[in-house]
């Protein structure tokens, strides 16, 4: 097991330092853990480019598509509940999916991104879950599943919180997060932000396009809008701008897609539990199955969405791999077992079981992109040299 040492953190400690001097960085915070105990716990900055209010370790911040890992967790717990394996099909627990052809459709290509349901047909508001739910009850898969992966950027949550909430009887997969984890565990996390917890959200700030980065593939295509890419990031439709998540808007519903909103001790705590094997406190809280479905790869292509080699287990991301086995990229660590999330401009959040770590990061001045940049990846370099 690889030991976190004192002059690793030391390095991580400098990076993130630099990170405010030299790569634009404005409030963020990042927790590191091994084996259930919070070994670094880094925050600084301001929340506002005024500099009137300082970033400390209890800001809460929205975090984008770092949301969906939680979410899928949820998920499949409910899966297990229902004593429903990822083969299953989803029209067992929801019998209206059938449409648009989808009644072989499998709970394991919703999980892996390859269902085919990124963007819909139909034009209908994010802020409406019963319009949504049925646009994707009517939707044809824009591919045969399991033949081909795009990320399902806004579908993936709406999708988690349907099943979770046909299966549980709950009034949201956010509320089951609640129940299941962020109240036994005192997580700062929220899928659903309560009023009181308003005033601690940091605003976020969007990236710039430099001249490095405007001729990425997938910048091409989000702004192309007849590209795959732009269509499932404005499906459903709303939400386009990020001065809209720093609304209660947004904070509130608890979109299980991107709409999670927390502090990197929170998200830290939660992935400290899973790198621990499910256990909290001497407590089971996700049993091994569940974590072995976390583990295992279901899809490992070049996305269609984002267009790079993504892998996918059960609704979280890992590491691709090339043909001999070795890491393409080591945005969750060297571990071939580790398994995580970012959210769109930077945040990063990923369990390691094989060393037992787990690393949240949270920020509010974005960067442009769906993946991690160095501001966090230099972190995971050091933290593991």
């Amino acid at each position: 097991m690889h030991a976190i040492t004192d002059s690793a953190l030391t390095t991580v400690k400098e990076w993130f330092e630099e990170n405010f001097r030299s790569r634009g960085e404005l409030g963020a915070s990042v927790s590191i853990w091994q084996n259930g105990i919070e070994v670094l716990s880094l925050a600084h900055g301001f929340c506002d480019r005024q500099s009137t209010r300082p970033w400390t370790a209890d800001t809460l911040v929205p975090v984008f598509s770092s949301t969906k890992a939680p979410a899928a967790v949820c998920c499949l717990m409910a899966l297990e509940e229902a004593g429903l394996p990822l083969d299953s099909a989803v029209s067992e627990v929801w019998p209206e999916f059938v449409g648009g052809g989808k009644g072989e459709m499998q709970f394991a290509h919703l999980l892996s991104h390859t269902a085919g349901l990124c963007a819909m047909d139909e034009r209908v508001p994010i802020f409406n879950y019963e319009a949504v739910v049925e646009a994707l009850e009517r939707q044809v898969p824009l591919w045969e599943p399991g033949t081909k992966q795009g990320y399902h950027a806004r579908t993936f949550g709406f999708l988690m919180d349907e099943i979770v909430r046909r299966i549980t009887g709950v009034d949201s997969l956010g509320l089951y997060f609640r129940d299941t984890f962020a109240t036994p565990m005192g997580l700062d996390f929220w899928i659903g932000l309560p009023e009181q917890h308003w005033p601690r959200v940091s605003p976020v700030y969007p990236g710039r396009i430099s001249i490095a980065n405007s001729d990425q593939p997938f910048l091409k295509a989000y702004n192309n809008s007849s590209s795959l890419t732009h269509r499932t990031f404005v499906s459903p439709f709303g939400l386009n701008a990020v001065s809209e998540y720093n609304t209660p808007e947004l904070w509130a519903p608890g979109f299980a897609s991107m709409g999670g909103v927390g502090t990197a001790h929170g998200l830290g705590q939660f992935y400290a539990m899973l790198a621990q094997g499910g256990l909290w406190k001497g407590q089971r809280l996700v049993s091994e199955a569940v974590l072995k479905q976390l583990g295992h790869t279901l899809s490992q292509e070049e996305d269609s969405v984002l267009l790079t080699p993504i892998a996918f287990a059960a609704g979280v991301m890992q590491d691709p791999l090339s043909e001999d086995g070795s890491k393409l990229r080591q945005h969750f660590g060297p571990s071939l077992t580790a398994f995580g999330h970012p959210g769109a401009g930077g945040s990063l959040c990923f369990a390691d079981p094989e060393n037992r770590i787990a690393l949240a990061y949270v920020m509010n001045q974005m960067e442009f992109g769906t993946l991690p940049g160095p501001k966090v990846l230099g972190m995971v370099e050091r933290l593991y040299a």
